[in-house]
């Protein structure tokens, strides 16, 4: 079983810790709080490949440990040798990467479709598992399947390791009868998610890089140079003066350098504002709706949403779900408040008898041609209908990430080009000028 390190505060108010075997954290929560335990902290230790055998104590012996309490802590503490120390501190920070999610599913669902079922193909895939700490965590969900759970009520424990979309994919999939189809959708996501994302750093992080460097260079510029030009052309006795552009951006950095004090706390002011305004209902649905309708990405985002939500539904209708069961099992792969508000307005309009279509129609949201498709499905066959949207929407994702990968680098060149510019009007042209000698004229009296 999978072993657990815990702090927690008992009834009298002491605090105790201790190593314990728990069939999964669920459970262990569970056991403390019926031994009058608040938990403090759980951390899972993940496991070496070579460890001894040895008998741990269980969270349900609290008589014996309380013996050992002192004042404050539990008195646990016992000689660890230098490896173990080690191998300690390695399981603990041993990071979870994308690439073992991806590598999970890929070869989960591969397992699958050689009809393993979840307890043999876990254990399979745990054997192969180089990542001590995600070994824990597949040895906690095995726990739980082998105790009549679902993989996902597990797997909603480790939201920092399982993305919330990645998570309700398996959700739909277990209860809807169709994992092995789940999984192959988790794959395809995992996989077009992480090819999005290098596509978009090649074009990002280079040019970010270059606007960040522009602008040192800028500000160091006119820190640097500009005041010794000045000063040249003081001790030459010439009437040359700085560009404008320069005075005017000179007066404006030795101001903030001045003043800086003013600024910087209006600027946290406005980004804590923000954070606290995304966080009440209504900024959270604005700023859900704002990712639909954002330049360049808005659609993509939106598209991707859709299609995960159709793909949800098409599962669910193929393993004979009426409609109104397939929508409510298939908005748990959705995270946006804009998209789940249509979602819910559609399963109130089949409770009073009208068309779950006509909200995502009235939202503008999809395009015509889409919600067109599940009105014709709707009078012919809806199942049938769905699969050809599914890749419909599919061509549709591929030819807006064309379009993106086609747009975003010459925006990226445009704000670059700018800064650029505004570079060489306020710093080089001065040096310029100062090598080019012109100012020794208006000095010589010429």
């Amino acid at each position: 079983m999978p072993t657990y390190m815990y702090r927690a505060v008992t009834s009298s108010g002491l605090i105790v810790r201790n190593r314990v075997e728990a069939g999964s954290k669920q459970n262990l929560l569970r056991m403390l709080k019926e031994n009058d335990l608040m938990p403090i902290t759980i951390e899972q230790v993940a496991y070496s490949a070579k460890r001894k055998r040895t008998k741990k104590k269980n969270v349900k012996d609290i008589e014996e440990i309380m013996k050992n309490v002192n004042t404050t802590q539990i008195n646990t503490k016992k000689t660890s040798t230098t490896k173990e120390k080690i191998n300690m501190y390695l399981s603990k920070t041993e990071r979870v990467t994308t690439r073992d999610v991806v590598i999970f599913t890929q070869n989960f669902y591969l397992l699958k479709k050689a009809n393993f079922n979840n307890i043999h193909a876990l254990r399979t895939i745990m054997e192969s598992t180089e990542n001590y700490t995600f070994k824990g965590v597949l040895e906690d969900i095995l726990a739980g399947v082998e105790a009549g759970e679902n993989m996902y009520t597990t797997m909603e424990y480790y939201s920092d390791i399982f993305p919330f979309i990645y998570i309700n994919m398996i959700k739909v999939g277990e209860l809807s009868g169709s994992l092995t189809n789940s999984l192959e959708q988790a794959v395809k996501y995992l996989d077009s998610t992480e090819a999005l994302n290098k596509k978009i750093r090649s074009i990002l992080v280079p040019n970010i890089t270059q606007f960040a460097l522009l602008l040192v260079m800028l500000f160091v510029g006119t820190l640097v140079a500009i005041p010794a030009i000045q000063n040249v052309y003081n001790e030459m006795g010439s009437t040359d003066t700085l560009p404008p552009v320069t005075l005017w951006f000179q007066g404006v950095v030795n101001n903030l350098m001045k003043y800086w004090y003013i600024p910087i706390p209006i600027i946290i002011a406005v980004i804590v504002g923000i954070i606290f305004y995304i966080n009440t209902p209504k900024g959270k649905y604005n700023f859900h709706y704002f990712k639909y309708k954002m330049p360049i990405f808005g659609s993509l985002i939106f598209a991707l949403d859709f299609s995960r939500f159709l793909k949800a539904m098409l599962l669910n209708l193929e393993n004979g779900m009426r409609i109104q069961e397939a929508i409510e099992v298939s908005k748990n792969v959705i995270n946006n408040y804009v998209m789940l508000s249509i979602i819910e307005t559609s399963i109130n309009n089949i409770l009073i008898g009208e068309s779950w279509i006509e909200p995502f129609e009235r939202s503008g949201l999809p395009k015509p041609m889409v919600t067109e498709m599940l009105k014709i499905g709707m009078q012919t066959d809806l199942t049938e209908m769905m699969a050809k949207l599914v890749e419909y929407m599919e061509i549709d994702i591929d030819n807006i990430m064309t379009k993106i990968v086609k747009i975003l680098p010459e925006v990226t060149y445009l704000i670059v080009g700018i800064v650029l510019i505004f570079f060489v009007l306020v710093v080089l042209a001065p040096c310029i000028d100062v090598y080019m000698g012109g100012f020794l004229f208006s000095a010589a009296g010429l």
